[in-house]
């Protein structure tokens, strides 16, 4: 049985530990708002950009640049989005459990299969089951600038159109709401095979410059473009998951605080009454 003295050490641990999650809570929330605000001020640029592609690449405009070529499928490569520190709950978890059965799925359909990952969490979660990692980058938790995503995007596109794969699909948590994150999944290369008009209209457009030379500025952006959107929706989601973790750890602790409170107390009075009953049993001996 716990002594007072083990109970009360124990109460102090934990409300150390309390004040500790609740720092990082509030430390979490400021974080979210910065980042949100990026977020937002992204996504109509972001689907606008995406909406111009559906209406300018043609079914048969494949041959303009290679980024819109669909080729055979041999290999496709997973790009993992994950954090680079821990304590937020599942966040890491679902899309490393997403990505396996992306991996599984495909590899059942008899592709080969390319892995990338962008976080710690991802890089050393698949070497320790040697699963080859093609590419990795690491430290951007919270340090996601468009240059570094210049610099992803432009390795992911040279490898696609040297056809190191035939296929691009990232996995990452797209921001819904503090308590929600989605698990998703994006076909980023090839940019061709969009979606056209319902009755499979094909539009006329005159080009100004060359359709060429519009299409090597305007796809390249669109690549970095898409990959600066994922990557800041799972910088949301990371720090939204995180201030939700923080704050059930904190309810855990204080709770914890309230049962191991009223656990010193009883030990206190047993301890008390124990005495007490020393004492009379003292007197009574005295007086026999």
């Amino acid at each position: 049985m716990a002594t007072l003295r083990d109970i009360k050490r124990r109460i102090s641990s934990i409300k150390s530990t309390s004040k500790i999650t609740r720092a990082m809570k509030m430390v979490s929330a400021a974080k979210l708002r910065r980042a949100q605000e990026r977020m937002f001020a992204l996504r109509p640029y972001s689907d606008k950009m995406r909406e111009v592609l559906q209406s300018l690449a043609q079914p048969g405009e494949q041959d303009i640049h290679p980024l819109l070529r669909v080729r055979p499928r041999k290999t496709v490569e997973i790009l993992v989005l994950t954090s680079d520190k821990g304590l937020c709950g599942a966040f890491n978890t679902n899309v490393i459990k997403a990505a396996e059965q992306l991996m599984n799925d495909l590899k059942g359909e008899g592709f080969e299969i390319s892995v990338s990952t962008v976080g710690r969490k991802a890089r050393d979660y698949f070497r320790r089951r040697n699963i080859t990692i093609r590419e990795s980058w690491t430290g951007l938790s919270g340090n996601i600038s468009y240059s570094t995503v210049q610099g992803i995007a432009a390795d992911l596109m040279n490898k696609y159109i040297d056809e190191t794969f035939d296929e691009l699909y990232l996995i990452y948590n797209e921001f819904k709401s503090v308590v929600v994150q989605n698990v998703t999944k994006l076909r980023l290369l090839p940019i061709g095979g969009m979606e056209h008009d319902e009755e499979g209209e094909m539009k006329d457009f005159l080009f100004e410059p060359a359709e060429e030379e519009i299409f090597s500025r305007l796809l390249p952006k669109s690549v970095e473009i898409q990959l600066y959107r994922t990557m800041l929706e799972s910088r949301v989601s990371e720090e939204a998951a995180r201030m939700t973790a923080m704050e059930n750890a904190t309810k855990s602790a204080e709770d914890m605080i309230e049962r191991l409170t009223l656990e010193y107390n009883k030990a206190r009075q047993a301890a008390i009454t124990k005495e007490l009953m020393d004492i009379v049993g003292g007197a009574e001996a005295i007086k026999d």
